[in-house]
């Protein structure tokens, strides 16, 4: 039996904001129904049944959206009662949920530091740079109540990672952006592209090139570096991920395996889906009460929906650095000439390793001896 990791929509593509970038607007514009209904008590308490009675050693429930704070406080503490009565074993739980900040309030940061809820939450940098994009339906910025919810998480010991995205406007602003998150005391960090429309690359104000992600990851390197080496280690997954491959492991993000897993994404309705990035009519894997959670993750349309992304093009297999960058996510692939899926940031990464792999490697050499340091006992 799995180790289940699920993503779950408890409000679909429902969103109190109205970030110009948000990619689960364009997918959910693409089905047929795109607003999938708020989930019901019925439908979450068939999740939490199905996912227990599976599961082998970990479960863990990862809420996303849309916002999946919309729904309210009174399903996630529903969520607590119904771990606990489906849980007679014992198997790891862990809860965790990726939010805007917006509707964090006194009450929702207790709660979520009294259940042990790992958070991400959704921060751009610095004012100017945050509510550039991120902002609600009056297209007011969001930064001053984003900032409230991070004061809170962090007055009631909620353990926060903080997701900014790069867009072609902040990119040359990656020292802004990373010293402004570490002065407010971040010390766990995620920078994603920015990801235009399905068929619409390169025409939005926020759309970012190659070139300038190429550039950004230079930079955010420099700095955590510097930090590093000062003795200060700040967590940014992408770097955490090649060093664990330096090292001789294997990359945790799954758009640095190289790969798509069957991730199993539920949305406000219990259907299930293989992917965040493809929760579209024609990846659907099956409704929870209908079909069991291992015979979805198994099945044939799931099987399908893999091997598209096995598939290298000839300049990866060719590629010096292909084993750190391992063609990416398949969502940020597009067809070139010959037919092969080439990552749309191959340049940002030749960019990037053929500039500063030296130093990445030194970087990686120190962790190892650092690792081996403590498992002789030294610290």
């Amino acid at each position: 039996m799995p180790a289940w990791n699920l993503l779950i929509k408890p409000a679909s593509s429902a969103c109190n904001l109205d970030c110009k970038y948000c990619f689960y607007r364009d997918v959910a514009a693409s089905r047929e129904t795109p607003f999938r209904g708020m989930m019901t008590e019925k439908t979450l308490e068939l999740l939490v049944r199905e996912a227990f009675r599976d599961a082998c050693h970990f479960c863990g429930f990862n809420f996303q959206g849309g916002e999946p704070t919309v729904i309210g406080l009174p399903f996630y503490r529903r969520l607590i009662e119904l771990q606990k009565q489906f849980n007679p074993s014992g198997i790891e739980v862990q809860n965790a949920i990726q939010t805007n900040g917006f509707c964090i309030d006194e009450e929702w940061a207790a709660f979520l530091g009294e259940n042990g809820f790992l958070v991400g939450l959704s921060l751009d940098g610095p004012a100017e740079i945050h509510n550039q994009n991120r902002v609600d339906q009056n297209g007011k910025g969001s930064w001053n109540r984003v900032m409230k919810a991070a004061r809170l998480l962090k007055q009631y010991r909620v353990p926060v990672n903080i997701l900014s995205v790069v867009t072609g406007q902040s990119v040359r602003k990656a020292e802004s952006i990373y010293r402004f998150l570490r002065g407010e005391g971040f010390s766990h960090l995620q920078f994603i592209p920015c990801l235009d429309p399905f068929g619409e690359e390169g025409a939005a104000e926020y759309s970012l090139t190659a070139e300038q992600y190429g550039e950004f990851l230079v930079r955010i390197f420099d700095l955590w570096r510097r930090d590093f080496l000062a003795g200060n280690f700040i967590s940014v997954r992408h770097i955490d991920n090649w060093l664990a491959v330096l090292m001789g492991g294997e990359p945790e993000a799954c758009a640095q395996r190289g790969h798509c897993q069957v991730q199993l994404v539920v949305e406000g309705d219990g259907s299930v889906y293989p992917c965040d990035f493809y929760c579209l009519d024609r990846w659907k894997l099956g409704q929870l009460g209908e079909t069991g959670l291992c015979e979805m993750h198994n099945s044939l349309l799931a099987q399908e929906f893999l091997e598209p992304s096995a598939r290298l093009p000839d300049r990866c297999r060719e590629c010096p650095y292909f084993v750190l960058c391992r063609n990416g996510c398949r969502r940020e692939r597009a067809e070139i000439g010959e037919g092969a899926l080439v990552n749309i940031y191959c340049e940002s990464y030749r960019y990037f390793f053929s500039r500063r792999l030296r130093e990445l490697e030194e970087a990686a050499a120190i962790c190892r001896r650092l690792r081996n340091f403590r498992k002789r006992g030294g610290i």
